[in-house]
């Protein structure tokens, strides 16, 4: 069997895996950010009565969503797929198959669930009569490509070195909060102290907090220069994650 079908088989089990027993099935995905959002949207906006600074500036609700949603795709891709190769570890000893396809197929089914929940959500808001450009959306799904890339590097990095460090999955949570915390998700950039900004360009998820609110609010610009960083550092993530995972393969199964 081809390497793409493979996928493709383990992707189905995915989702099917993460609905299973569940009474809502796959409408979860949805409820489950809006929730999130929801009281996010609570506290900052009614508690700490927090704006988008800027005369044109869009709605808080809109612009936490732009945000929000890829990062809850970034992030559970990588909590959820952190532990593929482990807990296949059965399936690892008695079939022979490439084990990168585990963690793929891990960070596709995230990223699926979450990309159709994203656009349901902003067409709402569009409907809604809130400040979200809809000829936006295209270029803002074509965003998820790069950072797809990035999450299955990090990805792959992450599901290696959990076979031989069994702790990095509790790690990685407290880590995922610092970095959501230190991109700009709930806050503009603008303000931060300008001595601070250039600390937050280093988090690879504000580029895409950025753009997705460029694309879709025309809140900030996306500058070529940001747009090939973006691409290159992509890029570099998937191919070092890819050969740290071929690297450590060998050894999964006297580890597992």
């Amino acid at each position: 069997m081809s390497v793409a079908r493979l996928t493709l088989r383990f992707f189905r089990r995915e989702l099917r895996n993460r609905f299973a027993g569940s009474f809502t099935g796959g409408l979860w995905a949805l409820l489950q950010p809006l929730v999130q959002l929801a009281v996010y949207a609570f506290v900052f906006v009614h508690v700490f009565k927090s704006r988008v600074p800027g005369a044109d500036a869009p709605g808080y609700v809109p612009f936490l969503v732009t945000a929000l949603w890829p990062w809850t795709a970034f992030s559970e891709s990588i909590v959820r797929s952190t532990t593929a190769v482990q807990d296949n570890a059965p399936l690892i000893g008695k079939v022979a198959l490439p084990r990168e396809v585990l963690v793929i197929a891990s960070v596709a089914s995230s990223f699926a669930v979450h990309l159709a929940g994203f656009v349901a959500i902003l067409i709402a808001l569009a409907l809604a009569g809130k400040d979200v450009a809809l000829v936006g959306i295209l270029p803002a799904v074509l965003m998820y490509v790069p950072l797809f890339a990035l999450t299955l590097g990090l990805a792959l990095i992450c599901a290696a070195v959990q076979v031989f460090v069994r702790d990095l999955v509790q790690a990685l949570g407290q880590l995922l909060l610092l970095l959501m915390f230190a991109a700009p998700i709930f806050y503009d950039k603008a303000q931060v102290p300008e001595r601070v900004r250039g600390w937050l360009d280093l988090n690879p998820f504000t580029f895409y907090a950025d753009a997705f609110r460029a694309l879709l609010l025309h809140h900030g610009e996306l500058s070529p220069a940001r747009i090939a960083l973006a691409l290159a550092t992509a890029a570099i993530v998937l191919f070092a994650g890819h050969a740290l995972f071929r690297r450590l393969d060998p050894h999964f199964e006297d580890f597992l």
